[in-house]
């Protein structure tokens, strides 16, 4: 039996699960994981903390995570300058999550949801999964927002939520404050609007952090990641802030004690280096932009990068050009988007595997685009 042959929803059928290919190559720039592992000196603090919530393993964890969310609070009022309270802040196994709970409370069936693409394809799977309807509008050639597009688009199709990746995924391309805040009131114009900033890659930005507009703005929420900039992608915590109303709302949906005991005090423990992991961060961003310099060097086209990856092209066959650069050991991401591939900033040497595969490669005069 086929899958398409068992009772799932209509929604369903036919999809491809989300998912990259996990391949067993020297250099694995794929994922937009953070190439640096843990330092010794987190790991054995994250083995203490453990240690002491596992002897609390015969009891439930606390269900509202309320030294974790004070912890995340004061990390985004420090980055940010922003005064965010425990009350604006809600966490989860990972952003998707979060996302899926924003979605199982602000959509669902008879409700829809818009992205600009290409963006980031969990939108459109976590909206199909919650049963909500899911739209999107166009980018500019530049892969920015095309903001007379994107009202039109609000005009026209009502959403019940509205997603704006900053920076967005894959593009690395940042959203500027002017246009979500034309985005957000057009939204609340046309009706109450939930407008969800996914900001999982924003320690890597040029550009400050959106979560102040958060203040005096109920139906817009920040959605945050420690898999990327505090390197903790198999932790799987995700967390948003935004007015405490939508945290008291995605309770109504969230599942009993969702968050354990090890995943709380393993978030923690890594909260505390922040400082640490934040000097890693800065290392990367010099690697992503020494990536883009290079690739343009080549004569490839390159996307501005407000992320830790960079996507780059053009190819007459960009899955053709994956699988040369695979051949040469490196695994890089062929996300779909025509032409463009997309590379995770990695380790010095990493990324210097990747750049000499590229130029063996794209030495093909017929492999870019004219």
């Amino acid at each position: 039996m086929r899958i398409d042959d068992l009772p799932i929803r209509d929604e369903l059928k036919g999809k491809s699960p989300y998912g990259a290919p996990q391949l067993d190559v020297p250099v694995l720039l794929n994922t937009n994981e953070n190439p640096y592992p843990l330092p010794e000196a987190l790991v054995a603090r994250i083995a203490e903390r453990v240690a002491e919530a596992a002897r609390g393993l015969n009891r439930y964890p606390d269900r509202d995570a309320v030294e974790l969310r004070q912890g995340l609070a004061d990390y985004l009022t420090r980055s940010t300058g922003h005064p965010v309270r425990r009350e604006q802040v809600w966490a989860a196994n990972g952003s998707n999550e979060i996302l899926q709970q924003l979605l199982q409370t602000f959509g669902g069936p008879g409700r829809s949801a818009l992205g600009f693409s290409p963006t980031y394809q969990m939108h459109d799977l976590i909206s199909r999964g919650t049963g909500t309807g899911w739209s999107q509008g166009p980018r500019n050639a530049d892969f920015t927002v095309d903001l007379d597009a994107a009202l039109a688009a609000i005009a026209e199709r009502r959403p019940d939520v509205l997603f704006v990746c900053s920076p967005n995924n894959p593009t690395g391309t940042a959203v500027a404050r002017e246009t979500v805040l034309a985005l957000y009131q057009a939204a609340q114009a046309v009706k109450p609007t939930l407008v969800i900033v996914d900001e999982a890659y924003t320690e890597f930005s040029h550009q400050p952090s959106l979560l102040p507009l958060i203040e005096g703005r109920p139906l817009l929420v920040v959605t945050r990641t420690m898999s990327k900039a505090f390197g903790a992608a198999g932790l799987r915590l995700g967390y948003l802030a935004a007015d405490p109303a939508v945290v008291d709302a995605v309770q109504l949906v969230r599942l009993p004690y969702h968050l354990s005991s090890v995943t709380q005090a393993t978030a923690l423990a890594a909260l505390e280096f922040t400082d640490t992991l934040l000097g890693y961060v800065d290392r990367l961003k010099r690697e992503r932009d020494r990536i883009v310099t290079e690739l343009r060097a080549m004569g490839l086209a390159v996307t501005d990068s407000d992320a830790n990856f960079v996507q780059f092209g053009e190819f007459q066959d960009s899955h053709g050009v994956w699988q040369a650069i695979l051949d040469h050991g490196v695994l890089v991401r062929d996300n779909g988007v025509p032409g463009w591939l997309r590379v995770t900033a990695g380790t010095p040497a990493e990324n210097d595997a990747f750049l000499d595969a590229v130029r063996v490669v794209t030495k093909n005069s017929g492999v870019t685009k004219n």
